[in-house]
């Protein structure tokens, strides 16, 4: 992603960044495979986990029983990704792959603090996201290189 692009991502945080790696890094398969399983929005099926020392500490996939009985009150109303989260219950961002993954990290009784989160089926994360991020300790965040094209 060329600096021009990553001036065209709805939110990144003031001295964050966004890694990318090729889409055999066995994390990004890890988390491809979270989100093809786990995730229940069959449009953008989205999917990360939670590494830390080598090991994946936690997964997450994105989407809502929301969605799946009321469709998303967001794309029925044509908002663009990243933005009015608050008007479709399905859409909030506790529902992220981002979030669920780090949630699952405290339900396994893990810390997340010096881990990196890997990232399939995105091009970026939103501005909640990137917060619960660096709240719980995220150090660096991978996404498959040509995210920006492929998703």
């Amino acid at each position: 992603m060329s600096a021009n692009d990553l001036q065209k991502l709805p939110y990144l945080p003031l001295g964050s960044e966004i890694k990318f790696l090729d889409d055999k890094n066995k994390f990004l398969i890890a988390a491809k495979k979270v989100a093809l399983e786990f995730s229940k929005d069959p449009e953008h099926p989205t999917g990360a986990v939670v590494v830390r020392d080598g090991k994946i500490i936690g997964r997450g996939a994105n989407g809502s029983d929301f969605h799946e009985k009321n469709g998303c009150r967001r794309k029925k109303l044509g908002i663009p990704t990243g933005k009015n989260y608050e008007l479709c219950p399905g859409c909030d961002p506790k529902n992220h792959a981002e979030q669920t993954a780090i949630a699952d990290v405290s339900a396994r009784g893990k810390n997340s603090a010096g881990a990196d989160l890997y990232l399939w089926g995105h091009f970026w994360c939103c501005e909640s996201c990137w917060e619960k991020m660096i709240e719980n300790g995220i150090r660096d965040v991978f996404l498959v290189e040509g995210a920006w094209k492929k998703f």
